[in-house]
């Protein structure tokens, strides 16, 4: 709750939290010390004489204060003017959602891409005219925790959105005022002027930079983005973001744990001594963990920049502050490569303590195990579905189906290697990893594919010779890049400006064909014989594919057969390890389950033929749950 981001110290009292800057009035301090009062020892007690004072600076004019810096806040937002607004665990953007240029001039000094902004809606009836809300969506909306909901949105709705707050996506991530300054910005009882029905509210950095959480920090940085700061003096001792979650067949699906959220302990299925793990690079969380209880931190994010790095570090002690774990071990992702794995080298080294590592796709699959209480008794099958993780051989794994328990894991299947030519640059641009699949799969570079014709002739040369030798390329077995590949050939993206934009534009495709005819089949070749993994090749599902764009089959219906084809590649490999093994458990995980559309079909088809599927509820299946699934195979390494 709120409590978190103002801590200091424990115990948990007025001095330990940044409140301390305020000393109580006379009628604050008799209230909070009466036993009789309702405010008896509430530590962030505060009125208008002693408490932190709301105040609007403008880059055009002098500050204002209370109502009025209010009023003229809503007024400056209504007039399309983009707002810094501190509320519990950082810095917000503001502007209004309706104001196209508004938003576009938000998104061109973020540096935002296309990437889909949340809004922040008046109350639950605005957020009802944005999006369509079953009773579990506008429960989890209206809750407690209140984080950002992602819901698919009404293609008509009755409050203005402008286009450009999520454009080409049939969702969007919608979320209520959590803080009394929230509501007041709208307007409240007889406000002249209330302000606009919704906001977009994002996290006030640039993209890839950590969230802003000091005022002479926002000013600092903020600046070229913004035309005002609505502040109030109260320190944010801790940053944490807006949580993100969807419902998916009436259960929860965390995107992104934090607000609300963390650091909630998660009860652990057996005793662990006090250890620490350093989570990933990308979406990082750490966890600190000891007896039967792990304390999973908020979102930090990407390790892209020395002040991600350095917002680890301070999360990481803060958590140790609260939980008073004092870890003897630290775990981390095997990768030797990521800032993350450095950084625990350097804590284990300051603390003394030994350091383990832990295969990416375990942790995932350990992760969800631990979620559901398993522990680790019974072995499972583990489908990890990602972008990228380090695998045993070197090469770039993602997906992957293992049989696991938390102590050790053996590879069952994988999809077939195909080059990773130019790393980052095979990343950002679906079209060369669309190349390399053909390549792989020795199918023609045909002029009227999209893929060839978005990849420039030189680079086209270049790429093909790094094809043909091997250089600049690392073999990858991973889902995420075949998503990427497919999007390319059909035509939805050929350039990403965010993580995973052609799987999500896929994804939405397919969402809008209601029956598919004749899906896509992998050949899955080998058994599992002598420990030798099965391997499945997406050199038909490619041929096929370019068999469909040749015929001119729309794009809705690739996408669709192409999934339905990953529903049923799952459940043959899932039932192949039945068969040779006897298992019926099967753990899904990894980022490419955050695709609604893959989790529930998936999840359905297992459970039809008598499978009992264990997916992620509790922390997201992308590596922001990695660090739960490290505590649990380093401690039962």
């Amino acid at each position: 709750g709120p409590r978190f981001t103002i801590v200091t110290g424990l115990p948990y009292d007025r001095d330990n939290t940044t409140m301390v800057d305020f000393p109580m009035c006379d009628d604050c301090a008799q209230e909070y010390a009466d036993p009789g009062d309702r405010r008896f020892h509430a530590q962030p007690i505060a009125c208008p004489r002693c408490g932190p004072v709301l105040e609007l600076v403008t880059v055009d004019g002098s500050p204002r204060s209370g109502e009025a810096a209010l009023a003229l806040a809503r007024a400056r937002l209504a007039n399309g003017q983009i707002l810094a607004v501190k509320g519990l665990g950082g810095y917000h953007l503001a502007c209004d959602a309706a104001d196209e240029r508004a938003v576009a001039e938000l998104r061109r000094r973020k540096r935002r891409g296309d990437k889909p902004f949340a809004v922040m809606a008046a109350d639950v009836e605005v957020a009802r005219q944005l999006v369509s809300l079953d009773a579990t969506e506008e429960a989890l909306l209206t809750g407690i925790r209140r984080p950002i909901v992602l819901a698919a949105r009404k293609p008509t709705p009755a409050t203005e959105i402008a286009d450009s707050v999520a454009p080409g996506n049939p969702d969007l991530g919608v979320f209520l005022p959590y803080t009394p300054l929230h509501i007041l910005l709208f307007g409240v009882g007889d406000d002249a002027e209330p302000g606009p029905r919704a906001l977009v509210m994002t996290s006030g950095n640039l993209s890839g930079e950590p969230i802003v959480i000091g005022d002479d920090e926002a000013v600092e940085r903020l600046a070229p983005l913004v035309d005002g700061w609505l502040r109030h003096g109260r320190r944010i001792r801790i940053p944490c973001d807006d949580s993100v979650s969807r419902v998916v067949s009436g259960i929860e699906l965390p995107i992104r744990r934090s607000r609300g959220y963390a650091p909630t302990p998660i009860a652990l299925p057996f005793e662990v001594e006090p250890m620490l793990a350093a989570g990933a690079d990308l979406k990082n969380t750490c966890c600190v963990a000891a007896g039967r209880y792990a304390w999973v931190s908020q979102h930090i994010g990407d390790m892209e920049d020395l002040a991600t790095v350095e917002a680890l570090g301070t999360t990481e002690r803060h958590l140790e502050m609260l939980t008073g774990v004092r870890p003897g071990l630290v775990v981390t992702d095997n990768h030797p490569g990521y800032h993350s794995t450095m950084w625990a080298s350097a804590k284990a080294t300051a603390l003394g303590a030994p350091v383990r590592g832990v295969q990416h796709h375990h942790a995932h699959i350990a992760s969800v195990m631990g979620e559901h209480g398993l522990d680790g008794s019974e072995r499972v099958i583990g489908v990890a579905f990602d972008g990228t993780g380090y695998g045993t051989d070197g090469a770039i794994w993602g997906g992957e189906v293992l049989v696991a328990d938390y102590k050790d894991f053996r590879r069952f299947a994988h999809l077939g290697y195909v080059p990773l030519p130019g790393g980052d640059a095979s990343v950002q641009r679906p079209y060369r990893m669309a190349l390399s699949h053909l390549h792989t799969a020795h199918l023609p570079w045909e002029e009227w594919l999209p893929s060839v014709d978005a990849c420039p002739e030189l680079e086209r040369r270049v790429l093909r010779h790094q094809l043909d030798t091997g250089f600049g390329c690392v073999p990858t077995s991973s889902m995420g890049r075949l998503f990427d590949a497919v999007s390319s050939l059909a035509g939805v993206r050929q350039v990403v400006d965010y993580e995973a934009e052609a799987a999500i534009e896929l994804e939405a495709l397919a969402r809008a064909v209601d029956k598919v005819d004749q899906p896509y089949a992998f050949a899955v070749g080998g058994t599992s014989v002598r420990g030798a993994p099965v391997t499945a090749s997406a050199a038909a599902v490619l041929a096929a594919v370019v068999d469909d764009v040749r015929r001119g089959t729309a794009a809705e219906v690739v996408a669709a057969r192409f999934h339905l084809a990953v529903v049923h590649l799952v459940a043959e490999l899932a039932e192949a390890a039945r068969r040779e093994l006897g298992l019926d458990t099967v753990a899904l995980g990894g980022g490419v389950f955050q695709n609604s559309l893959l989790l529930r079909e998936t999840s359905s088809r297992l459970t039809a033929v008598g499978f009992r599927v264990l997916r992620p509820q509790l922390l997201p299946p992308n590596d922001a749950g990695l660090a739960l699934g490290q505590i649990l195979v380093g401690a039962s390494g």
